[in-house]
């Protein structure tokens, strides 16, 4: 293979998962609409410019772009921009470095904002210098990879022959930086706020802040569980929002929700089917390893016998995915689901299957402590970290340096509005800051003391998205599956860890489900609990399923719309 054919493969690699990181994030649509605005501006800049070479404001708007907006925008921001700008430059091979150039720089002026929390003029300006040469000096390694024989005199010459245009750059960017930084910079982060904050009325506001102080003190999972118990279908079951059709996902994680909130699932029926009869509906279509282990949580949670549902025994199946190496699916997020199902089903943390899987859990974090969703080597993730950090608490890990690790890369992560990005650097969002706060506790911190610079705890930002009728919001911008979404956030609210003790059933509910064995009972017995402190739920993270919505669409819609605006100006 050619080095610019090697090259190509690896810029496209390093540019899809760029933009698989970024659409991971789940940007709303208005922060699309802006992350486009910006990318259509720093190519109007490039062209406006143009006359006078390498001086250009596009590498200053992506920097600021990442500065205020996070990691995944400013990349964004940076390989749309030369994208685009290149359909009035020319296209071809120089493309793909221009985009990973400028998405690099998006990165660092994330990485800037986590240093220097509010942006100084002259810091910022020698930033905006050193992101100049960066670009220039990544685009004269590109012609040397593409148009030399790659020998180090080639490279220098390269080099040499680019300090002009470099120093113009260089120059530019602290031109434009120092007349126009600082204020570009807020503006951004003003209309970053706009986009984070929900605008209500005075007099509501004011009734808000009056009863702020007892309705912090009230219990916020009544009206959350209260919410879930009316998004109940005919069937028993549950889907991702009120009104749509039932599946084994949503209903799985709201039975976990109502269990922590007190209520055992049997209990809650519509129509005279409850949740559980939904699932032993579907039992036939009980595959998945993920909802196998989920399932066998909801049974214990319930009261009910994992080892005879529906005719299977659940807990036999499930051990009998586990490989050689002591995983299951070779993922770290299956591997923690199902050490939680065996703890949850009386295995002891010594028997051999959570013995073995434990073991490979524990060779797999990163060098920041943290867990990728497949394993080591991956980006490390708050919702990865949290699945991992409860199982090996509930396997009896909890003052491993491995769980210190994890939970140390988690407080890290924290944003200043008090929640948790799905990836550090991103928005918060209401699950991911329900994992983060389930994994804290199941390491022994305290989530209403977990505050990064002032800010509130993650605690109380789940209960700033909790509406008046219960429901949790995905985020300040998306109010996505609220079912799912209320369920995960409620046992974070309830803070119950995994495996939950069984619910007693109400006095006047029939019993409509077989007790568990004496065996199963008295494995449950023995069964040590994780943690002797207040019980604090942690949901677990899982493959996220997010089927072709109308949101997603509408993410897709946006990411064209923007580019149109960029090439029609």
């Amino acid at each position: 293979m050619s080095w610019t054919a090697a090259s190509m493969v690896i810029l496209g690699v390093a540019l899809t998962a760029g933009f698989a990181w970024w659409e991971r994030s789940h940007p709303p649509s208005r922060l699309l609409a802006l992350v486009a605005t910006l990318a259509a501006l720093a190519a109007i800049g490039r062209i406006a410019f143009a006359p006078i070479p390498s001086v250009k404001p596009t590498t200053d708007i992506v920097l600021f772009a990442g500065f205020a907006l996070g990691a995944a925008p400013g990349f964004a921001v940076g390989a749309v921009a030369a994208v685009a700008s290149n359909f009035f430059f020319g296209q071809g091979p120089w493309t793909p470095w221009q985009m990973a150039a400028w998405g690099l720089v998006g990165l660092l002026g994330a990485g800037l904002a986590r240093v220097m929390r509010h942006p100084r003029r002259v810091p910022l300006a020698l930033a905006c210098g050193f992101a100049g040469l960066l670009f220039g000096e990544i685009m004269n390694a590109s012609l040397w990879v593409q148009f030399s024989d790659h020998s180090p005199a080639a490279l220098g010459a390269y080099v040499a022959r680019g300090v002009p245009f470099d120093v113009a750059h260089v120059a530019g960017n602290l031109a434009f930086c120092l007349a126009f930084g600082p204020a570009f910079v807020a503006a951004l982060a003003r209309f970053r706020a706009r986009l984070d904050v929900r605008w209500v009325p005075l007099v509501a506001a004011g009734l808000l802040l009056l009863a702020a102080a007892p309705l912090a003190l009230a219990a916020p999972t009544k009206k959350s569980a209260g919410y879930l118990v009316k998004a109940q279908n005919a069937d028993g079951g549950f889907g991702g929002a009120p009104g749509q059709s039932s599946n084994q996902l949503h209903s799985g994680w709201t039975a976990l929700g109502l269990e922590a909130a007190g209520r055992n699932p049997a209990d809650v029926t519509r129509g005279g089917k409850s949740v559980l009869d939904y699932m032993t509906a579907q039992a036939g279509q009980l595959n998945d390893l993920g909802e196998l282990a989920r399932t066998v949580l909801v049974l214990d949670g319930a009261g009910r016998d994992p080892r005879a549902f529906a005719g299977r025994d659940l807990v036999a199946e499930l051990t009998a995915k586990q490989s050689a190496k002591g995983a299951f699916a070779g993922r770290v997020n299956t591997t923690a689901f199902a050490v939680l199902a065996l703890r949850a089903a009386g295995r002891s943390s010594h028997s051999k299957p959570v013995r073995r899987a434990v073991a490979w859990l524990s060779r797999q974090p990163n060098a920041d402590g943290g867990f990728n969703f497949a394993g080591r080597g991956g980006q490390s993730g708050i919702d990865d970290t949290g699945a991992p950090l409860q199982a090996l608490v509930a396997a009896g890990r909890r003052g491993t340096r491995t769980v210190r690790r994890a939970a140390r890369f988690l407080t890290k992560a924290q944003n200043p509005d008090g929640g948790f990005p799905l990836s550090p650097g991103g928005a918060s969002n209401a699950q991911s800051t329900a994992w983060a706060v389930q994994g804290l506790v199941a390491a022994g911190r305290n989530p209403a003391k977990v505050r990064t610079a002032g800010s509130r705890s993650p605690l109380g930002y789940l209960r700033s998205l909790t509406a008046a009728n219960g429901a949790v919001r995905y985020s300040r911008t998306s109010a996505q599956t609220p079912v799912w979404v209320t369920a995960q956030a409620l046992t974070a609210l309830a803070r119950k860890p995994f495996p939950l003790a069984a619910v007693a059933r109400t006095a006047t509910a029939p019993v409509a489900a077989p007790r568990p064995t004496p065996a199963a009972s008295a494995a449950r017995k023995r069964r040590p609990r994780a943690s002797t402190n207040p019980p604090l739920g942690v949901a677990i993270p899982e493959i996220r399923r997010h089927g072709p919505d109308l949101r997603a669409l509408a993410h897709r819609a946006g990411l064209i719309a923007g580019t149109a605006t960029a090439l029609l100006l």
